[in-house]
């Protein structure tokens, strides 16, 4: 099932949200391929996109925390850098096994909870922090 993007995940800072969005459209693409028979078609551009995106957007979001001396930047580094390992080995899955239906499902849940956790629980507290400054 696909989440959408609600105001509820707002980060208050529109780089970080407007980036955020971007890859919840993406995870919604892959839902709504699969659900018309096409995932496998549509998961190669989903590495791509991830892949490009993915390193983009976290060095953006770091570049912004470094700006506002945001104190747990280390922290969020540490779940960046365990996510791009996370989005490496779905496609080294891809290119080993193909685009099979676990391979999908699994991809689409981890990105998903990737986005919702980690904006709800982590990236949240960015925009609370540069607020209070």
């Amino acid at each position: 099932m696909a989440i959408l993007w609600n105001k509820r995940l707002e980060v208050g800072v529109d780089l970080i949200d407007d980036q955020h969005k971007k890859w919840f459209e993406k995870a919604d693409q892959l839902f709504e391929a699969g659900k018309n028979g096409k995932s496998k078609e549509y998961i190669i551009q989903l590495f791509d996109f991830l892949d490009e995106y993915t390193k983009t957007h976290f060095r953006d979001e770091e570049k912004y925390m470094q700006s506002i001396n945001y104190p747990e930047i280390n922290l969020q580094k540490q779940m960046h850098e365990s996510f791009i390992k996370k989005l490496s080995e779905l496609r080294k899955q891809y290119e080993t096994e193909g685009a099979n239906i676990n391979l999908i499902i699994s991809t689409n849940q981890i990105i998903l909870d990737w986005l919702t956790n980690h904006i709800s629980n982590a990236d949240k507290k960015i925009g609370e922090f540069a607020h209070k400054q």
